[in-house]
C-alpha cells in the first residue's frame, strides 16, 4: 500500500506514524512545501481530559507535554485592574516546533519517508498512490482545486485576530482584556515553555482601523510580521506583561474562519485535520483534532480489509459528528469573541464579568464541577447585591415588580410566580407603556434587523424587552444588545433549567427568564 500525506502538521505526521506502525510494509511518505524547522505560530495547547484517544494510538503528544510542555489547573481573567480565577481545568501547551520535531522522530523511526521542500503542483504526482491523505491546513490548496467534490465552506468571522508571543512568563491560561485608547482590545495567553509564552490578540474591526492597524500589506511574504502592530500592542499592554516585549513569527491580523465541507472525500483522496474542519482558537482544539483525525483514520484502514474506500466511509461517518459537535460547542465562543468590546464597559464588576466570561460555553453548573469554591463565590456576590439567591431575588423595573425572577409567558403578558403581569405587546418601534416582544432570528445572519428593533424599542422608552423564538444563542445576542447596549431589561424566554436560568441571571445576560404558558 502507498500513501501520501500532503503536509506535514501534527495530523498529518501522526497518521503517517500510526499507518507505517501498523503496516510496516507500507510507503508512506509526508510531502511538506516548507523546510523541517519552519513553523508558524508560537504554542498548541490541551485539556487534560481530551488526550485519551491520542495516548491510547500512541503516547508521543503526552511524552511531549510532560518533558518538554507547561501544565496548569486555574485559569485567569484580568478586567478592570482585577484578576479572577478559577480552578479544575487541568491543560497543558508545549512550544508547536518542539512537537513536530518530536512528531519527525517518530515518523522517522518508523520508517516513513518525509519529503520537505517538496510542493505538491501537479495532483498527477500522486497517481500511482493507493490513498492521498490532504493535511495542508486550513487554507488547504488540494481542498479548493478540488472544491466541486469537498464542498467546503467558510463562516469568516467579525473580530480580528494577530498571533505573537512574549517572554512574559504567565502563570497558565490568562485571558486579559485591555480598554485602550480606540476600543477594546484582549488577549489570549498561556506559557508553553520555561522562556516563552502565547499571546494572540483579539479585537473588533473597528477599534483596529481606529488604531490604524490596517496599514500592514498582506502580500508580504510568509515569514514576515507585523511590526507596527507588534510596538501598539506591546505599549497597550505593557503593564499587562511588565514591560517584556512581543515575539512575532509571521504574526499578521486575519479573521478566523470556521471551515466546514459537504464531505471528506473525493475518490482515494481524504481531508484531514484543519484542511476539513476548523473550531475557534478559544477552544483550543486544532491540533487535537487533527491528531484524533488521523486515530479515527488509521483505525478505518485496520478495519476495512485493505478497501481505501471502505475506509474513508467508516472513517467520515465516525469522527464528522464528534466535530461538528466541537465545533457547535465552539461557535457560542466565537461569538462571545466578536461582542466583547461592549462587554468590557457593561459589566464593570470583575466578579461577574469573569462569570459572564467563563459561561460563554458552560453553565454554572458544570462550572461548579470543576471549582465549587469558585461558584461559591459568585454566588455569594449576588447573594451580598440582592439579598437573595438569583431566581428568588425579586425583580423591579420601572413601573413592574415581580416576587422573583421566573415567569411564564403568553401573548400579551408575563406572569411572575405570585400571578402578577407585566403587559406585553408586539414590537412596532412606538412607545408604549408596557414590555415589548422582539422576537429572535433563526440564523445569526438576521440579527442585524432584529438588533435595529432593539435600539428602537430603547429609543421609545420601553420598560423591558422580552426575547423569544430563534435559536439559544441568538436569543441571548438580542438580550445583551438590549441589556447591556442599551441599559433595557429583558427577559429570556424558552426552555430553561434552574441551572441555566441561574447562569442567565448571574451573568447578567438576563432579568427575566421563563418559559410559554
Amino acid at each position: 500500500m502507498k500513501v501520501a500525506c500532503i503536509g506535514a502538521g501534527p495530523g498529518g505526521l501522526f497518521l503517517a506514524t500510526l499507518l507505517k506502525r501498523d503496516r510496516p510494509d507500507a510507503e508512506v511518505v509526508v510531502f511538506e512545501r516548507n523546510r523541517p524547522d519552519d513553523t508558524f505560530g508560537f504554542g498548541v495547547v490541551f485539556s487534560d481530559a481530551t488526550l485519551h484517544a491520542i495516548d491510547a494510538a500512541d503516547p508521543v503528544l503526552s511524552e511531549a507535554l510532560e518533558k518538554h510542555g507547561r501544565h496548569w489547573d486555574d485559569i485567569e481573567v484580568r478586567v478592570h485592574g482585577a484578576r479572577e480565577r478559577v480552578g479544575g481545568m487541568g491543560m497543558a501547551a508545549v512550544v508547536r516546533k518542539t512537537l513536530l520535531s518530536l512528531l519527525q522522530e517518530r515518523a522517522r523511526a518508523e520508517g516513513v519517508q518525509m519529503r520537505f521542500q517538496h510542493e505538491v503542483r501537479d495532483p498527477a504526482e500522486l497517481d500511482d498512490f493507493d490513498l492521498v491523505v490532504v493535511c495542508d491546513g486550513a487554507n488547504s490548496r488540494f481542498r479548493t482545486l478540488f472544491a466541486d467534490d469537498f464542498g467546503p465552506t467558510a463562516e469568516v468571522a467579525s473580530a480580528k485576530f494577530i498571533w505573537f508571543g512574549t517572554t512574559y512568563m504567565f502563570d497558565g491560561l490568562t485571558f486579559v482584556h485591555q480598554d485602550g485608547p480606540h476600543g477594546v482590545f484582549a488577549a489570549h495567553a498561556y506559557p508553553i515553555s520555561d522562556s516563552l509564552s502565547t499571546f494572540i490578540v483579539e479585537t473588533d474591526a473597528d477599534s483596529w482601523a481606529r488604531a490604524g492597524l490596517d496599514a500592514f500589506d498582506p502580500s508580504a511574504p510568509p515569514g514576515t510580521s507585523d511590526e507596527k502592530t507588534q510596538s501598539y500592542l506591546e505599549d497597550l499592554f505593557r503593564e499587562q506583561i511588565d514591560g517584556h516585549p512581543l515575539v512575532g513569527n509571521n504574526s499578521r491580523w486575519a479573521n478566523f474562519a470556521t471551515r466546514r465541507a459537504r464531505s471528506w472525500r473525493r475518490g482515494t483522496w481524504v481531508l484531514l485535520g484543519d484542511a476539513a474542519h476548523t473550531a475557534h482558537f478559544s477552544v483550543g482544539s486544532g491540533t487535537k483534532m487533527a491528531m484524533e483525525d488521523a486515530v479515527a483514520l488509521a483505525e478505518a484502514l485496520g478495519e476495512a480489509d485493505h478497501s481505501v474506500p471502505d475506509a474513508l466511509e467508516i472513517y467520515e461517518e465516525r469522527r464528522r459528528p464528534k466535530v461538528e459537535k466541537i465545533q457547535n460547542s465552539a461557535r457560542p465562543s466565537l461569538s462571545w469573541w466578536e461582542h466583547f468590546g461592549r462587554y468590557v464597559p457593561a459589566l464593570d464588576d470583575p466578579t461577574q464579568f469573569a462569570f459572564h466570561f467563563l459561561t460563554r460555553s458552560i453553565p454554572r453548573g458544570k462550572l461548579a464541577v470543576r471549582d465549587a469554591v469558585y461558584v461559591d463565590r459568585v454566588d455569594g456576590w449576588w447573594q451580598a447585591h440582592n439579598g437573595a439567591a438569583p431566581l428568588r431575588t425579586p425583580y423591579s423595573g420601572g413601573p413592574f415588580r415581580l416576587p422573583s425572577r421566573r415567569v411564564t409567558a403568553a401573548d400579551d403578558a408575563l406572569t411572575g410566580s405570585d400571578g402578577t403581569e407585566i403587559p406585553m405587546v408586539p414590537f412596532s418601534g412606538r412607545p408604549s407603556p408596557a414590555g415589548v416582544w422582539i422576537d429572535a432570528p433563526d440564523t445569526e445572519e438576521g440579527l442585524p434587523l432584529v438588533l435595529d428593533q432593539v435600539r428602537e424599542a430603547a429609543r421609545a422608552g420601553a420598560p423591558l424587552v422580552g426575547v423569544r423564538g430563534g435559536t439559544a444563542l441568538t436569543r441571548v445576542l438580542v438580550a445583551e444588545e438590549a441589556r447591556l447596549t442599551h441599559g433595557l431589561p429583558a427577559a429570556l424566554i424558552g426552555t430553561y433549567d434552574d441551572d441555566s436560568a441561574t447562569t442567565l441571571l448571574l451573568s447578567g445576560r438576563a432579568d427575566l427568564v421563563g418559559g410559554v404558558k
